[in-house]
């Protein structure tokens, strides 16, 4: 009952808005197709309408995810980290949890003005804040509302911990994820509806298709590869019992949703920077930053070309990162377990992450390829433009399937 009321508690916030947002002009960029309407579209899904509201919550809890990211990338690479991560893993793991949380804030507060100066690019003139700046006369303002927007990100991490600690234990954030973009589901059944001459055909493709992802989805997440590995027998008494078998089972998609939440961000940030550049006095700078804003708004094929290859690349670039992490190798031969054929130590480690690698691949496309199905539709299907034929955005079944099997668990 706790994790229902604290839910009920997000939905509601969700529906509170920025001050002195004008909601009409967001509502006329997603419904426009032009140039950031796709990627509009996909940052309301995934964040659960909150977008179409601008509300307090626009950025959900994602510059938390990114932030998380960062240092988890950071710990291979500064030798500091890594030594206290492996010297006292517990301790370690408050560490990284404190700087997350630190390191969410001015996160959440750069996203706020890149977000607000994104949209106002596709508004044609017309800005969904008034007088939005620092300058002078607007600075009070503006920092009105990014300080709104920073905090409802952290009062939706704050929701998302407290299920953590009195509901469904380390699946707070991620059940609030889950509310976001299941909340959408009956909205996007009613614009299927509203198309009185594809409506039956539309809804049939609906729920075959959403039922075949699942299903694709279920069983990528589901597939491993089991390791054979051999623990030492023990002593008992004066007798040394047998040596056991056993398996070190390697998920083939162990990066989850991950790689396109930070791919989203990668991707977002260039149309975000170049938002800053568009009023420029200067005619090539001002051109080269409409490029940049039409290229990585979410509305050309370049995107998602890019979309598909950050996805594939970054898949293998968190895998190696979190099982380098993992150290499997040190931690069989502290115990005394072995592969059979496979020296202890490094030896095994280079061996595991060979294996890995390899079965990585399959999960990677597969991730890239969801990441991209909403524009395969569009290219394949007459009336698939309308990417609420897959019930929500194929990243976001991703999200939803997993958060299930994981709450199962």
């Amino acid at each position: 009952l706790i994790p229902l009321l604290i839910l009920a508690i997000y939905r509601f916030a969700a529906h509170v808005p920025v001050p002195g947002v004008n909601r009409e002009v967001i509502a006329q960029i997603m419904a426009g197709g032009g140039a950031g309407s796709t990627l509009v579209n996909l940052l309301d899904l995934l964040s659960g309408g909150t977008v179409s509201n601008f509300s307090v919550m626009a950025m959900g809890v994602y510059p938390y995810i990114t932030a998380q990211i960062i240092l988890q990338l950071l710990v291979p690479i500064i030798p500091a980290l890594q030594r206290r991560m492996e010297e006292d893993p517990r301790e370690g793991q408050k560490w990284m949890e404190k700087w997350t949380y630190i390191l969410a804030v001015p996160m959440a507060a750069l996203n706020a003005i890149g977000q607000i100066n994104l949209f106002n690019t596709f508004t044609g003139g017309v800005p969904i804040i008034d007088n939005f700046g620092f300058g002078p006369d607007s600075i009070l303002q503006s920092l009105t509302i990014v300080i709104s927007m920073t905090a409802g990100t952290m009062f939706a991490i704050w929701l998302g911990e407290l299920i953590s600690e009195f509901g469904i234990r380390n699946q707070g954030l991620s059940l609030i994820i889950f509310a976001g973009i299941v909340s959408r589901m009956p909205i996007n059944v009613g614009r299927i509806m509203a198309d009185e001459q594809n409506r039956w055909l539309a809804l049939a493709f609906m729920i075959i298709f959403t039922s075949l992802i699942i299903f694709a989805i279920v069983f990528v997440q589901q597939g491993q590869r089991n390791i054979p590995v051999m623990y030492p027998g023990r002593r008992v008494g004066n007798r040394m019992s047998m040596p056991v078998k056993g398996t070190l089972p390697l998920r083939v998609n162990m990066a989850g949703m991950i790689p396109l939440i930070f791919a989203q961000a990668l991707l977002s940030f260039p149309a975000i920077l170049a938002s800053f550049f568009t009023t420029s006095q200067i005619e090539w700078v001002a051109s080269l930053a409409m490029t940049i804003q039409n290229v990585f708004g979410g509305n050309s094929n370049a995107y998602w070309v890019i979309y598909f290859i950050f996805v594939v690349g970054f898949t293998f670039f968190y895998t190696d990162v979190l099982f380098a992490q993992q150290n499997y190798g040190e931690n069989l031969k502290r115990v005394g377990a072995q592969i059979p054929g496979v020296s202890r130590g490094a030896p095994t480690q280079k061996y595991l992450t060979r294996v890995l690698r390899r079965i990585t691949l399959p999960g990677a496309l597969f991730l890239g390829l969801v990441a991209i199905l909403p524009w395969l539709m569009g290219l394949i299907i007459p009336f698939g433009q309308n990417t609420s034929l897959l019930l929500v955005s194929s990243a976001g079944l991703l999200i939803v399937v997993g958060v299930v099997l994981d709450t199962m668990r």
